[in-house]
């Protein structure tokens, strides 16, 4: 099928690389992007043939609403548009009522995979109506994992990102155990290799997980992380995790513990950070500083 996608970062430009290698047409456009295959919104969609698919990978928040604005001008009635950023899932039922009164779909996508996601696929989490859905199926099925898992239909309009914000929220709690872990190691005068600790523990135990298999690649490049300050900053999915905790009336004690830790990284240099904002580096590529 052909689709339009628009945002060619970091991951956009690898899930544009994965989707044409499964045999789909991909239009690509980014502005400024020396890569993009066309040079504007009109290009992209005077590009693709009737109905239409577009699939967004740009900032949350108000760069995402002004492309949405402007696609819903150019745009015809039976055109999907997806959102696979990393939106706030209260804006997705704003952004679907706006382009329902157009007669176009809406379909929001929590995506999952950083900068490993070309050759490994994708974790997709997909909130929508079954027939916005459906003509986006075979983009869905190109970009996941190979296998019976790393897709789902989540709910309706916004249960893709709700559950992408969880999954972040997860993964916040589990960096900080590995890293609470490892200070804890790199602190106790009795154990004299600890990133043999940690390679001992990816077979055979329980904590066995891609996590620990990526914390292991960042202590092989910087056995202490002496490279980095323990500074490791929030994209926006652990506080609302938390917030809507707070608006579910649900603990959830061991993920808003690992955001405050982050926020405490800012005021020192905190050792465990440091193993945060490798792994963030490892998983996503994500920027990391530098010690001084």
């Amino acid at each position: 099928m052909e689709l339009g996608l628009v945002g060619l970062g970091r991951m956009g430009g690898n899930m544009r690389e994965r989707i044409r290698r499964a045999g789909h047409t991909v239009v690509g456009y980014a502005p400024d992007t020396p890569g993009a295959d066309v040079h504007s919104l009109r290009d992209l969609v005077d590009a693709l043939a009737a109905p239409r698919v577009v699939w967004l990978m740009v900032p949350a928040g108000a760069v995402t609403q002004s492309v949405v604005d402007e696609l819903s001008g150019l745009l015809a009635p039976g055109d999907v548009i997806v959102d696979g950023g990393n939106s706030r899932w209260t804006d997705d039922a704003k952004h679907a009522e706006q382009l329902a009164e157009l007669g176009i779909g809406f379909v929001d996508c929590g995506v999952s995979g950083g900068v490993w996601g070309l050759e490994n696929g994708y974790a997709l989490m997909y909130g929508g109506d079954d027939e916005h859905v459906a003509k986006v199926k075979p983009i869905f099925e190109a970009l996941k994992p190979e296998g019976e898992f790393g897709s789902v239909h989540a709910g309706r309009v916004g249960a893709g990102h709700f559950a992408k914000m969880v999954h972040n929220g997860i993964e916040y709690a589990m960096m900080q155990a590995f890293a609470e872990g490892w200070e804890l190691l790199e602190a106790a005068d009795e154990v004299t290799d600890v990133r043999e600790v940690f390679r001992s523990w990816q077979e055979g135990t329980v904590i066995r997980s891609w996590l620990l298999d990526l914390a292991v690649r960042a202590l092989d490049q910087d056995e202490h992380l002496d490279q980095l300050r323990g500074y490791a900053a929030d994209s926006g999915e652990g506080r609302w995790t938390v917030e809507a905790a707070i608006d579910n009336a649900v603990p959830l004690p061991a993920i808003t513990a690992s955001l405050f830790a982050r926020f405490s990284s800012r005021q020192d240099d905190s050792p465990q950070m440091k193993m945060v904002a490798a792994l963030r580096n490892q998983f996503g590529g994500h920027a990391v500083e530098g010690s001084e």
